[in-house]
């Protein structure tokens, strides 16, 4: 690829966005000091408003590369994309923030919830609720969804249902947490090497005006794909990169103003975590509602499943890898309240996804159950 090709790819726009993304991180780390609690509420409200309307323009940017990529790639290899380079920075921070000073027994299970509720009630709930009102139902490859909830329903039983009622205080023993370290990280790749392979047909947008292509087809297109287009990809691939990892940086900096502001307001702290997810995801939340007003919903179960069975199948075995190396305790038993919204939420997709087409009705389901996680969270 010529230099003036690259420079069709990388737009006034996207060199704009990353200069303000890591502008901000590095003011952010400028100011520090005088961001330290208690902040006087004016400056708390103002570098909350900055921060919010910073990530806010960058998802924007990484929302316009995924979309990119999703048109030259074709789903299920666009939607990993986006997927994977969110899922594998969250995990590398939550795993930086277990390394560094400090206990942070729950930060996994915390997060990880907090991921499980947005994506699968809010995210869902409003791309069908908003896809549905405009489509009225929107058919889905039903045994690519199948496949993703059978994956949730074993990986969020081994992360948040087992530990509770075999380990200790909330935690695997060692001699627990080797096994399923193990299983969880075989169950992931032998899913991805399905999805990604053989099984790549069953994570598609249905249309029946088309016939099937078989699995050699399949591999056969994205290789030619790549091969045709590989600079592209590559010059898209770094700019989704390069423009998200602020947007994850700067949710995770601004934690400690989040917990500052909703102390102040009698907030409970469990809120701040749902928040700083929801703006973590915030690039897959837009693509996955814009996508469902396209009528793409498989393209929604792609962009939200995948992100959590990702979530799950690498921050578990990731924290407790680093829990057995460094001898911290890793709590991942849930509360009874919150295992009964998990349970809830599980039977809520398999219920929603076991239809042929899903409505705006499916929609309000799930986002009233979000609103239910709410009432949990404040009681």
């Amino acid at each position: 690829m010529s230099r003036a090709e690259v420079k069709q790819l990388i737009g006034v726009k996207d060199v704009a966005r990353i200069v303000l993304g890591w502008g901000a991180f590095a003011a952010l780390l400028i100011l520090h000091p005088l961001l330290e609690p208690p902040v006087p509420a004016p400056v708390l409200v103002i570098a909350l408003a900055v921060i919010v309307a910073v990530i806010l323009v960058c998802a924007f940017g990484v929302v316009t590369q995924a979309e990119a990529l999703a048109h030259r790639l074709g789903d299920p290899y666009g939607s990993l994309v986006l997927t994977l380079s969110i899922v594998l920075i969250e995990v590398i921070l939550i795993s930086a923030v277990m390394l560094g000073p400090g206990e942070h027994a729950t930060i996994a299970r915390d997060s990880v919830m907090a991921v499980a509720m947005i994506i699968l009630n809010l995210v869902i709930g409003l791309a069908l609720l908003l896809g549905g009102m405009r489509h009225r139902g929107m058919a889905h490859n039903r045994t690519g969804t199948s496949a993703y909830l059978s994956m949730l329903v074993v990986l969020v039983a081994l992360a948040f249902g087992l530990p509770a009622l075999i380990g200790v205080d909330g935690s695997y023993a060692t001699a627990q947490e080797i096994p399923i370290i193990i299983l969880t990280l075989v169950l992931y790749a032998f899913f991805l090497f399905r999805q990604m392979g053989a099984q790549a047909g069953d994570f598609t947008e249905v249309d029946t005006r088309s016939p099937q292509r078989s699995p050699r087809e399949e591999r056969t297109g994205i290789r030619q794909v790549l091969a045709a287009h590989r600079a592209e990809v590559i010059v898209r691939l770094a700019l989704l990169v390069v423009t998200v990892i602020p947007i994850v940086l700067l949710s995770h900096d601004m934690a400690a103003l989040l917990d500052d502001g909703l102390g102040r307001l009698g907030a409970p702290v469990a809120l701040a975590g749902v928040l700083i997810a929801g703006i973590v995801f915030l690039p897959e939340s837009i693509t996955a509602v814009r996508a469902a007003l396209g009528g793409e919903v498989q393209r929604v179960v792609n962009l939200c499943h995948g992100a959590l069975v990702s979530t799950v199948g690498l921050t578990i075995p990731a924290v407790l890898v680093i829990g057995i190396a460094t001898g911290q305790t890793v709590v991942l038993a849930e509360s009874p309240a919150n295992l009964l919204m998990l349970g809830v939420t599980l039977l809520l997709s398999v219920t929603t996804f076991a239809a042929k087409r899903v409505t705006a009705m499916h929609g309000a389901a799930h986002l009233v159950t979000f609103a239910i996680y709410v009432v949990v969270l404040f009681s």
